[in-house]
């Protein structure tokens, strides 16, 4: 009996020491896992670098700053219209201020672009950088600073943008055709930011950038009327919300009259925008799909929770890396482009 307990408790022994060694090996897989996404990812955020021209043109940021504060306290709204501005340029050829240049054929005149706002902030602070730093810094970075700015003029987040980038030598409308759409799915959402690099996670978080700025009442009046082709309304809508909209929007009416993207704090960044979209009140298409993706909507959810200060705090805290990582996207650095002497044309 004895010899039979103890092949016995060395059986037992054996078999807690390859669980304990199986358990060492897979916490050894996600730990280096984690490690090669690390690498990886400052691997492209090494390109840029914060502080890139603390040497070369000291006073660019603060120019910059300067300049979207004296337009944000003529006009609120020219916040989002930045925020906008720079998420629209980085879908197309990176981030290069490509959707800056004025022609007949740029980014600027497509279809997705058609009502961007804040060029003229951008024109501004470049030529009162160029003044007393000429060919040093670029629209691109200028462009992903004033985004910034503006996030933080409206109670938002600010955070150290990794600078570096350069301006594009092409602009072309027919490259935008691929741009987000109030229309879109969640799947085609989904397609359209992994193209750039960016999950689920980043996509609702930088969606969420629409708890500031407005819309126009012919990119959603569809979802009022005739949503199924029956006269009916979306049936997602909150019937409550759908009566205001109605109201703001009716059939037939102006098509350009404009409505805020969230109802309750528009002019506020805060995760008011995503308690909208859980309660029904998301105001494009491609928001309140948001809600039916069991993915996209764990992170709704995670965000409008019930806990406003707490749960604000974590927005605040995860839109600085999602603008970052999309900051980052395809930038032009070292000789690649140019440094354009003013925005809107190449040199």
């Amino acid at each position: 009996m004895p010899l039979a307990r103890e092949r016995e408790n060395h059986q037992i022994s054996s078999l807690k020491l390859a669980r304990y060694f199986l358990f060492v090996c897979m916490k050894m897989d996600a730990i280096l896992g984690s490690l090669m996404i690390l690498v990886m990812t400052s691997a492209v955020q090494a390109q840029l670098k914060t502080g890139f021209y603390s040497t070369s043109c000291p006073n660019a940021e603060a120019i910059v700053r300067s300049t979207v504060v004296s337009h944000f306290s003529k006009d609120l709204s020219i916040a989002p219209g930045l925020l906008r501005l720079h998420f629209h340029d980085c879908f197309v050829q990176g981030c290069d201020g490509s959707i800056l240049i004025a022609d007949s054929s740029a980014e600027k005149n497509a279809l997705p672009n058609i009502g961007l706002r804040g060029f003229e902030v951008i024109d501004d602070a470049k030529s009162q950088i160029e003044a007393i730093c000429p060919g040093i810094v670029s629209c691109a970075d200028i462009l992903a600073l004033a985004a910034r700015d503006a996030v933080d003029l409206s109670d938002g987040p600010s955070w150290p943008v990794p600078t570096g980038r350069r301006d594009g030598r092409i602009s072309l409308s027919s490259q935008a055709s691929n741009m987000p759409s109030p229309l879109d799915s969640v799947s085609v959402q989904r397609q359209k930011f992994a193209a750039k690099g960016l999950d689920d996670h980043d996509l609702v978080t930088l969606v969420g950038a629409h708890t500031i700025g407005q819309t126009e009442c012919r990119f959603f009046s569809y979802r009022l009327y005739n949503f199924t082709t029956s006269g009916s309304a979306d049936p997602t809508i909150n019937v409550a919300f759908l009566a205001q909209l109605q109201a703001l929007c009716p059939k037939n009416g102006d098509g350009l009259r404009r409505v805020a993207l969230d109802k309750d704090s528009p002019a506020k960044f805060d995760v008011s925008f995503f308690k909208n979209v859980r309660d029904g009140n998301g105001v494009l298409e491609s928001d309140q799909r948001l809600w039916e993706d069991s993915a996209t909507q764990s992170v709704v959810q995670n965000y409008a929770g019930n806990v406003r200060g707490f749960l604000g705090l974590r927005f605040d805290f995860e839109f600085p890396k999602a603008m970052i990582k999309l900051s980052s996207v395809e930038v032009k650095i070292g000789t690649d482009g140019e440094i354009r002497k003013v925005c809107s044309k190449f040199n």
